[in-house]
């Protein structure tokens, strides 16, 4: 259910071990079970942040219904620290954004989330 879509400009010697990493911190960051947790990371050698092409990084999380003003705080600082820690990146080199779909909008398994709730 969340997806976390990652784009930077740090190549990251080993994407494979790194990407399961980020599964699993994201997995304790947002309180959802790594079953339900997707990341891709994309490498883009010409993002550009604040004009420069130093490491940069945007992120966008898709989840249900963990989302909110409070909870963002707390998953923002979280991952600007694991960025800064695993990637280089300074907390003022990045933008998150952060979308709850509704589950109307979410498909799986041929349906909807929607669907699937009110089973």
């Amino acid at each position: 259910m969340p997806i976390l879509e990652l784009s930077t400009n740090v190549k990251i010697t080993d994407p494979k071990k790194f990407a399961l990493e980020f599964s699993k911190f994201s997995a304790e960051t947002l309180k959802k079970p790594e079953l339900y947790i997707t990341v891709k990371y994309t490498y883009n050698e010409i993002l550009t942040f604040q004009g420069t092409l130093d490491p940069a990084f945007t992120m966008t999380v898709f989840s249900l219904d963990n989302l909110n003003e409070q909870a963002n705080e707390t998953y923002s600082k979280a991952f600007f620290d694991f960025f800064k820690e695993k990637l280089g990146i300074p907390g003022d080199r990045g933008y998150i954004t952060f979308i709850d779909p509704g589950r109307a909008f979410f498909g799986h398994k041929g349906t909807t989330l929607a669907t699937i709730s009110r089973k």
